[in-house]
């Protein structure tokens, strides 16, 4: 059985978990956040938020990401939209965006979470995750990759938690998979979080923990340092495939808030 408990009050949050190894009780102050509420059309704070713009991600993606409203902007009720949509831009057929915390906004070790709700089609890959703040001066993966959440928008009741490192990188890294029951990713919002520090990291759906990994699981452990935030969609890519006929566009994902937290 598991089951959780949240209260916060002025920024502190107390937490119970209860899984199969019994209840484990952690105290958390939340230290950053972004809820997305501003008018409709409005682009995300550029105080919290910056923009990889581009087409090479070393993944074979298929849309050019821009910083432009039609790509990514508030939608009025509190949510952050980032849009995927088939168009010819930058030499691409489709355009989205990949919003970025670097320069802005690192953590060691904490509690990064976002409510999120996803797109639903063939050739969809939305995802929210972390990077080493060093990746300029050691590059990837010496710096680490922590993939909170990725999503096959061909699978939609299925996301995906990942750990990319030195030793475990692209097709061997360390990952594993959540599964909705009676239930898919694109219809309502859900919780997507992990609670890291220096004896491992663990993985929720809706505050469920479903995946740990600890430092003796790697072949080098490279997640004792800063890392910043990335929320994206990409359109195509080595990890899903291209659309199809099937893909309808545009595809939205609707991000409710991002929350970190430092462990009291």
């Amino acid at each position: 059985m598991k089951w959780n408990t949240i209260l916060c009050i002025a920024g502190l949050a107390l937490m119970m978990v209860q899984c199969e190894d019994g209840p484990e009780e952690k105290s958390w102050t939340l230290v950053w956040q972004d809820e997305f509420d501003g008018a409709e059309g409005e682009s995300p704070d550029p105080t919290k938020w910056g923009f990889d713009i581009g087409t090479d991600w070393g993944n074979q993606q298929l849309e050019f990401d821009t910083d432009r409203p039609e790509n990514a902007s508030l939608d009025g009720e509190g949510n952050l939209r980032i849009v995927a949509r088939r168009e010819s831009f930058g030499g691409r057929a489709f355009t989205s965006a990949r919003m970025t915390t670097q320069g802005k906004f690192g953590q060691t070790y904490g509690r990064f979470e976002a409510r999120m709700q996803m797109p639903l089609g063939q050739g969809l890959w939305p995802a929210f995750w972390l990077l080493g703040e060093n990746i300029d001066e050691v590059s990837w993966p010496q710096c680490g990759e922590i993939d909170i959440m990725e999503y096959r928008g061909q699978e939609p009741q299925i996301v995906h938690g990942s750990l990319h490192g030195p030793g475990n990188f692209a097709g061997q890294a360390l990952t594993q998979s959540f599964t909705l029951q009676n239930d898919r990713f694109d219809v309502g919002f859900h919780l997507f979080a992990v609670e890291w520090d220096e004896n491992g990291i663990s993985y929720f759906v809706d505050d469920r923990l479903y995946y740990q990994i600890k430092p003796e699981d790697t072949g080098e452990w490279v997640f004792n340092a800063p890392f910043f935030i990335i929320v994206n969609v990409a359109v195509g890519g080595n990890y899903v495939g291209p659309p199809n006929e099937s893909t309808a566009f545009p595809q939205t994902m609707l991000v409710d808030y991002v929350r970190v937290y430092r462990e009291e």
